[in-house]
């Protein structure tokens, strides 16, 4: 919808009557009512054709009404947007180290590993998180800020879904991930500061241990859910036939339970991808939504279309007074002598 910022200064469109009615100036003197530059000059029977012609009037009206319309600033009002009133602050932390790619989980009937499983899921909980400001951490030998804290759902999720294994090594750096959630969080103390870490091992790499990281967790008020991920067995193929194996030997749930224990929040485990689901549904229900939203109309301004239609005016009709002045001249120079025009410069050349 189309709406003015200063409408009032439509007033202004009369403007032009009213100085055309105003009474002429009474002077003994006559002078010339307007003095033209030299590159617009035309000769007086252009001016007089000019004159007769309401070509001018009609466009100097047109521009004065496209500069008045200008100057009242259009703008186009788009439509309504919900932005959150307050809502929570909730980091991502995903795992990229080499255990990631185990595959030992189901989606869609075929087997995957454990960060496709994690990203097409954790993708649909993204989605959902309307009122949230969201960040995502990638940490694996070390930890790194991928998105910082936005509404943009639609980044973080493409974020996620660029993300590949070995991207920062191998290891698992869980305490790092934790202090750089930590350090990230906004000082806001009107909002739920939340991290989701998820992994599929213990902390066997990082500058800061998972304790060291837990106290300044509690210190913050940040609230940490731990979500442990990889089947409890596994079909191997070897030269003694199939074993069954545990892929998830290495993950350290006790460690995860303390964290999310001593945050105020809650360790799960994820085993298949419907199992992550539920994962998400439950986390949906412990830290629900901001339901109350404020709305917001974008503003694009519009007045330089009008202006910039004014000056292609002004231009064109310049441009043409400067050519119906030259272009008669040009043909004049240029038209071919009769005759009679040859005898007299003749005669005239022999009389000297």
């Amino acid at each position: 919808m189309i709406s003015f910022a200063w409408p009032w200064l439509f007033a202004l469109l009369p403007l032009p009557l009213v100085i055309y009615f105003l009474p002429a100036k009474k002077n003994g003197k006559q002078e010339s009512a307007l003095i033209m530059p030299t590159l617009i000059n035309v000769s007086s029977n252009t001016v007089s054709v000019q004159q007769k012609s309401t070509a001018p009037l009609i466009i100097l009206s047109l521009c004065w009404l496209l500069l008045v319309l200008a100057i009242s600033r259009p703008q186009w009002l788009g439509e309504a947007i919900e932005i959150p009133s307050e809502g929570r602050e909730m980091m991502i932390a995903v795992d990229l180290s080499g255990s990631m790619e185990i595959e030992d989980m189901s989606l869609n009937g075929r087997k995957v590993n454990r960060l496709q499983m994690l990203k097409v899921v954790l993708g649909d909980f993204i989605e959902r998180r309307v009122s949230d400001r969201l960040g995502l951490i990638l940490f694996a030998d070390d930890a790194y800020m991928q998105t910082p804290m936005t509404f943009d759902r639609k980044t973080v999720k493409q974020m996620l879904d660029e993300s590949e294994l070995n991207l920062v090594g191998r290891k698992t750096a869980i305490g790092d991930a934790i202090a750089l959630a930590v350090k990230r969080f906004d000082a806001k103390q009107d909002s739920n500061k939340v991290l989701l870490l998820l992994t599929d091992g213990q902390n066997t790499a990082g500058k800061i241990t998972p304790e060291q990281a837990l106290e300044l967790a509690v210190a913050k008020g940040i609230t940490i859910y731990t979500v442990g991920i990889g089947a409890d067995v596994m079909l191997q193929q070897s030269l003694w036939g199939t074993q069954r194996i545990n892929p998830s030997s290495d993950l350290d749930e006790q460690s995860l339970a303390n964290i999310a224990e001593k945050t105020g929040g809650q360790y799960f485990r994820a085993r298949d991808s419907q199992a992550m689901s539920e994962i998400y549904s439950l986390l949906d229900q412990l830290e629900p939504v901001e339901q109350e939203q404020q709305k917001m109309r974008p503003l694009s301004a519009l007045y330089y279309w009008p202006l910039a239609l004014a000056a292609l005016i002004c231009f064109i009709y310049l441009l043409s007074l400067h050519v119906s002045f030259l272009l008669p001249n040009f043909l004049l120079q240029n038209k071919p002598m009769n005759k009679n025009d040859v005898h007299a410069n003749s005669y005239a050349e022999g009389g000297k």
